[in-house]
This record gives C-alpha cells, sequence and structure tokens, in this order.
C-alpha cells in the first residue's frame, strides 16, 4: 500500500454558478446569503469600461479598463462572456476565472440569459446554471414595488421585460420557484452541494480510490 496518507479533503475543480431570474424574484437577495455563508464561493468579477461609481474600488467591484483595453482582449478571446449596455462594456475575464477553477474555487454569476449562453459556449462543463422563478406575477410586481426603488414607470418596464427573461427558463439546469426565502436558500445550497460531490469535478478521486484499494500510483 501506498504510504501516502488517505485524506477525506479530496482535491477538486471548482464550478460556475449562474443566478438569473427576472428583476424582483429574489436573485440578489439569494446570492448575498450564499457569499455571506459559504466562503468556497466568491463573486466573479467583471471588467468594464464605465467610469468607477463613489466608493467604487479597482479590482474589488470591477476591473476597470479603457475602451480599447477592453477590445484588445476581446480580439484575444479573454473573454468567456461580454456585452455592451448602454455605451458602456462589461465582460469576464476568462484568465482568473480558469484559475480559480483549477485552485477548487467555485464563482458565483449574477447574469442574464444572455450571458449564460455565452458561458455555456466556453466553459459549459464547469457551468451550474439556476433560474429564479417568482410565484406569480403578481407577487413579483409587489416585491419590485416593495423595494421602492423605482418609479411606476420603471416598474412597469421591469415586469414588461419579466415575460422575455422567463422565456429562458429551459435553458437552465434548475428552476427555483421562489415562494419562501428560507426553502428557496435551502434548495440552493443542496444544488451547490450536489454539484460539488460529482465524480467529473472531484479530480482528486482517482489517487484516493487507488489509496483506499492499495493501489500503487
Amino acid at each position: 500500500m501506498s504510504s501516502k496518507a488517505l485524506s477525506m479533503d479530496i482535491k477538486r475543480r471548482g464550478l460556475l454558478l449562474v443566478l438569473s431570474s427576472p428583476s424582483g424574484a429574489g436573485k440578489s437577495t439569494l446570492s448575498r446569503l450564499l457569499l455571506e455563508k459559504d466562503d468556497q464561493i466568491t463573486m466573479s468579477i467583471s471588467t468594464t469600461t464605465r467610469e468607477p461609481r463613489p466608493g467604487e474600488a479597482d479590482g474589488v467591484d470591477y476591473n476597470f479598463v479603457t475602451i480599447p483595453e477592453f477590445e484588445d482582449l476581446v480580439a484575444q478571446d479573454g473573454f468567456l462572456e461580454h456585452a455592451r449596455v448602454f455605451d458602456n462594456y462589461y465582460g469576464t475575464p476568462a484568465a482568473p476565472v480558469e484559475k480559480a477553477l483549477q485552485q477548487g474555487r467555485d464563482i458565483l454569476f449574477d447574469i442574464d440569459w444572455q450571458g449564460t449562453q455565452q458561458l455555456a459556449q466556453k466553459a459549459k462543463g464547469d457551468l451550474v446554471r439556476v433560474f429564479i422563478l417568482p410565484p406569480s406575477k403578481d407577487e413579483l410586481e409587489r416585491r419590485l414595488r416593495a423595494r421602492a426603488q423605482d418609479t411606476d414607470e420603471v416598474v412597469a418596464k421591469r415586469m414588461s421585460k419579466a415575460n422575455q427573461e422567463i422565456s429562458h427558463w429551459a435553458e437552465y439546469d434548475y428552476i427555483i420557484v421562489n415562494e419562501d426565502l428560507d426553502q428557496a436558500e435551502e434548495e440552493l445550497f443542496s444544488i451547490l452541494k450536489a454539484e460539488r460531490l460529482k465524480r467529473e469535478r472531484q479530480t482528486g478521486l482517482l489517487s484516493f480510490v487507488k489509496d483506499l484499494m492499495g493501489e500503487e500510483d
């Protein structure tokens, strides 16, 4: 038998956890709870050409770059996904994501269905897609109004856009209907735990099983 001691700390490859939903369905709240309670997952840091807002720090909130720098990265295929939003560009840089995955760290993405489609083209094997649905349209509108952040006009636009976003639900691996936040949180953690245990993500299993069976490397 190998002299190497058996260890339950089996090396694994990280995963990319995407949460998408129409505005008001609870995606941001669930993301915050996940980041607060699980130290194995971190939020994806996007690269953007927009100017930093007060209190934002480069490399913490976003990676701030110029438009030519962003375009150079696009030309070098340096993004897993990218998009233009109004007059600014946003993208997920590929290199730091791959480094994190190799180190067994998970990355959380709060993006829409379009960004998710791009991620699926570049990193489908690492991707876990979760779509958050509201229990009803009435409840979705109630939550939007309860936030007291948007005008009636903005709420109406968000409600109008909700159908388009919800129509992409079948492109996701898991669906959570967020009627009760505690239950939705429990379901999200269950998904993450199960995905971490998948055989193909546990890259250290081969050597672990060899040791377990008394085989030499």
